[in-house]
C-alpha cells in the first residue's frame, strides 16, 4: 500500500535539508487534513510536516462532514477496532514516508491534537521504537487491552503532553490520570498545563518546539 492510501499534505521549508526532522502530525475529530499545517512555523527550524487524514469518515458517527481516527466511547474508552484499523493505516503510511519526502528524514516525530494525540500515544506504545518521540496536544491514553504499559512498551519511549486545565473536551483530570500512567510506566515524560481550552496555545506550540530541539541534538 502506498501512502497515498491516506491523504495528506505536505509542508517543507525551503531550509529543509537531509537529516531534518520529520513531525507526521494527526488531525482531531472531524477534521481533515490541512488542519495542522499551520503549527509548522513553530516547530524546530527545517522540520518537515506532514498531515495525514484519518480513514474513517465523521458523519456516521455524528462527527460533522470530516474524518476521524476511531469512535469514540467514554472517557478514556474508545472502540479499539476501529483505532485499530487506524493504526494499521498508520503502518503503511509510515512504512512508505520516505517516497514523499523532498530530502532524507532524520528523526521521526509522531503527533496530533486531540484524537490525533491520542491517536500518537496509541501508535507509539503498540509499536516500540518506530518514532523518536510523542506530540500529544490535548489527547488522552487509551484505556484498553489494545495499549500495553509493559517495559517494551515504553522503553526509551519520549513524550510531550500539553493539555488545557480548562478542557472541557478532554477534561484535564482526564489527561492528568493518563500521565499518572505513562509516570508509573517509566515514560520520560514532559508535560505542559496551560490556561485555554480545547485548542493548541501560541507557548504550548513553542514548548513543544524545545523539547524537538532537545531530543533532536
Amino acid at each position: 500500500m502506498s501512502p497515498a492510501s491516506l491523504g495528506y499534505e505536505l509542508g517543507a521549508p525551503a531550509n529543509s535539508r537531509d537529516g531534518a526532522p520529520v513531525a507526521v502530525l494527526l488531525h482531531g475529530r472531524g477534521s481533515h487534513r490541512g488542519d495542522l499545517q499551520g503549527l509548522r512555523p513553530g516547530l524546530p527550524e527545517g522540520t518537515v510536516v506532514v498531515t495525514p487524514e484519518a480513514p474513517h469518515p465523521g458523519g456516521p458517527w455524528g462527527y460533522g462532514p470530516g474524518w476521524a481516527w476511531y469512535r469514540y466511547i467514554a472517557e478514556d474508552r474508545v472502540d479499539e477496532a476501529t483505532l485499530g484499523e487506524s493504526l494499521e493505516a498508520l503502518d503503511d503510511f509510515l512504512a512508505g514516508l520516505a517516497e514523499i519526502l523532498p530530502v532524507e528524514p532524520g528523526q521521526l516525530f509522531l503527533g496530533g491534537f486531540s484524537q490525533g494525540g491520542t491517536t500518537s500515544l496509541a501508535y507509539a506504545l503498540t509499536r516500540p521504537g518506530r518514532v523518536a518521540g510523542v506530540l500529544n496536544f490535548s489527547g488522552f491514553l487509551v484505556d484498553g487491552p489494545t495499549i500495553s504499559l509493559d517495559a517494551p512498551s515504553t522503553q526509551d519511549l519520549r513524550v510531550f503532553w500539553g493539555h488545557g486545565r480548562m478542557d472541557p473536551a478532554i477534561p484535564f483530570a482526564l489527561g492528568e490520570r493518563g500521565r499518572r500512567r505513562l509516570r508509573d510506566a517509566g515514560v520520560d515524560l514532559t508535560t505542559g498545563d496551560y490556561d485555554i481550552g480545547h485548542w493548541i496555545d501560541p507557548a504550548e506550540l513553542a514548548d513543544a518546539g524545545r523539547w524537538m530541539e532537545e531530543i533532536s541534538g
